[in-house]
């Protein structure tokens, strides 16, 4: 074949493969019923069936949530208004008899009354979209650019969102008009809609929005001030912002949940209540973690997570380190932009390891065992998790704080785990643009520390040792002292409901456990008498070691008498003491904990 004619069945390929258009609307016709109305346009696609689908989950929150749950009505229509066949496929995919249409208009509905930072929510005072959870795709099809056109309702005067607007202006309609690159990016980006208070500040040479939805004791002078500190200590750590734009987006609420990451936004949920004394640190700590994921997850990632599969679980080891590494920078970035002193940076370390080494289950699941079963038991905890399960944010972070000490002390001050960071940030990120896999982790840590790390994941990621805490942090002029003593512990809490004392969890291998008692049993009496919780509560606290004692319980409605000893228990517990007196270290110590 001649090579001209090769040339143009080559063009006329690649025109076609890229002549597809998506493009979207969201409507809210009457927001006290809760459905968002999205219509989806599909042109020149040339399949004979097209498969739409709704994602599972939301990426940055590990569990498969079953968005399709909320939809509604799938319908679809060609160019003429005939409607064509749609076929349920599977849980979270429709399948549409395309026949001739040179162009399919989806249509259907989303049920969204969740407000968190991961689903969506629509009533008469705001909208929030969560895209992965009201906006579907075409399988095959997620690399397509396209458009998004939002009608607001009659009484919402904003939209805030980081995707880019088609236009500065606003139609007759009210409706705005914003792009897409791809599918990924449609769904990065979630939108307020309503009447939130919008203000903006510049930090770190990137423009920042903040949107604000509900009341609340905030300054909003205070509050452009004291975030623009925390993105340039955030900033300072990597050397550099990869955004121009950045957008929070802020729900005031009653119980706050905490946020959710973006790669050029990020959603907070906080109690209304947060701007002021140590609350108002925590906000600032919130703000920091989640800005700081704009390089740790988003950017600096395992290689599974991105481009993502939304049809199922993503699994990687390496949650510890997206999101327990993060969760060591959040408190170290508000003691760099000066929001907490080197002392209560010390304490709230010592709380951490506390909590950590104090854990049952911090002895039972290795944490990177934690990250791949996030999506099974970090999100969805039962009673005996705490027995068998450990945080693989707080965890993490400890085994950050003390490779950062490691590595402080192993260069004298020279570098920092910013500096590791910055490898990975560098070489995967702006020189590869992929993730990293597991192994190139390892191998990219055990290079930058110039030695072999195959014992520090053995031992203390894949294993479940006690990590070496005076060793590590005494490098930084910091004793570990154990203060833990052995005590007499019952080894069950429990919890008033209408009167009745009911067991709300066990530990394993306490007097509790061994005496036969389960979660759920009523405690009725004990040694003959009826007891409240405060009266149980003050007697077992009266007990030593070997002392028992006799209950009555309830276990569905039927009475059982059990008999217990008490026993010691023996919770591990630290105490973080400065040492002042070796000058090398105090240098080191400031180097760690300095101001930017």
């Amino acid at each position: 074949m001649r090579l001209g004619s090769l040339l143009f069945i080559a063009f006329f390929s690649f025109s076609a493969a890229f002549s597809q258009e998506i493009s979207y609307k969201l409507r809210m016709t009457k927001p006290q019923n809760h459905y968002f109305q999205v219509e989806m346009n599909l042109v020149d696609f040339k399949q004979s069936e097209l498969v739409v689908k709704m994602p599972v989950w939301a990426p940055g929150s590990y569990l498969v949530r079953e968005f399709s749950k909320n939809v509604d009505l799938v319908k679809a229509f060609d160019e003429n208004g005939k409607a064509l066949t749609v076929t349920k496929q599977t849980k979270n995919a429709w399948s549409i008899a395309r026949g001739s249409a040179k162009k399919v208009r989806v249509e259907y509905e989303v049920y969204s009354f969740e407000l968190s930072v991961r689903t969506s929510f629509l009533d008469l005072t705001h909208g929030f979209v969560s895209g992965s959870g009201v906006f579907m795709y075409v399988d095959g099809f997620k690399d397509k650019k396209g458009s998004l056109e939002i009608y607001k309702h009659a009484d919402f005067k904003r939209i805030t969102t980081a995707l880019e607007k088609n236009s500065e202006s606003v139609a007759s309609d009210g409706s705005e008009v914003f792009k897409f690159d791809n599918y990924d990016q449609l769904v990065d980006c979630p939108i307020e809609i309503g009447n939130h208070e919008v203000f903006e500040f510049k930090a770190s040479g990137v423009q920042h929005t903040v949107a604000i939805f509900g009341e609340g004791n905030y300054s909003i002078p205070r509050l452009q001030t004291d975030m623009a500190k925390v993105v340039e200590a955030a900033t300072s750590v990597v050397g550099e912002n990869p955004n121009k734009k950045y957008t929070f987006i802020i729900h005031n609420v009653v119980d706050g949940q905490g946020g959710l990451e973006h790669t050029n936004s990020t959603t907070l949920s906080v109690n209304r209540w947060t701007y002021a004394g140590s609350a108002y640190v925590d906000f600032l700590t919130l703000v920091a973690h989640e800005y700081f994921h704009l390089w740790n997850v988003k950017r600096i990632r395992p290689i599974e997570l991105g481009p993502f599969n939304y049809d199922e679980e993503n699994y990687t080891t390496l949650l510890w380190v997206m999101e327990g590494w993060t969760s060591y920078y959040e408190d170290l970035i508000v003691r760099r932009a000066g929001f907490i002193t080197p002392e209560e940076y010390i304490n709230r370390m010592q709380g951490t390891v506390n909590y950590v080494e104090g854990s049952v289950g911090t002895r039972v699941q290795p944490v990177a065992h934690a990250s791949f079963d996030a999506w099974v038991k970090a999100y969805r905890p039962n009673e005996n998790s705490a027995n068998t399960t450990m945080t693989y944010y707080s965890r993490g972070g400890m085994l950050a704080a003390q490779l950062d000490a490691k590595i402080i002390s192993k260069y004298k001050g020279k570098k920092s785990l910013d500096h590791f960071l910055r490898v990975l940030y560098n070489k995967y990120y702006k020189e590869l643009n992929r993730g990293f896999s597991e192994k190139e982790f390892k191998d990219e840590l055990a290079k930058f520390m110039g030695e072999n790390m195959d014992e520090f994941f053995a031992k203390y990621v894949d294993g479940t040792e006690v990590t070496p805490l005076n060793e590590t942090f005494g490098l930084l002029g910091i004793n570990v002292e154990s203060i833990a003593s052995a005590k007499p512990s019952f080894g069950a809490s429990l919890r008033e409901d209408g009167g009745k004392v009911i067991v709300r969890s066990i530990r394993s291998n306490s007097s509790a456990e061994n005496a036969g008692l389960s979660v759920n049993d009523e405690i009725i009496g004990c040694n003959g008498y009826r007891v409240d919780q405060k009266s149980f509560d003050d007697f077992v606290a009266s007990l030593k070691e070997g002392d028992k004692f006799s209950i009555l319980i309830s276990r569905d409605e039927i009475l059982l008498e059990l008999e217990v000893s008490m026993e010691n228990y023996l919770k591990p517990q630290y105490v973080f003491k400065v040492n002042n007196g070796d000058a090398k270290k105090l240098q080191l110590r400031n180097y760690w904990l300095r101001t930017i």
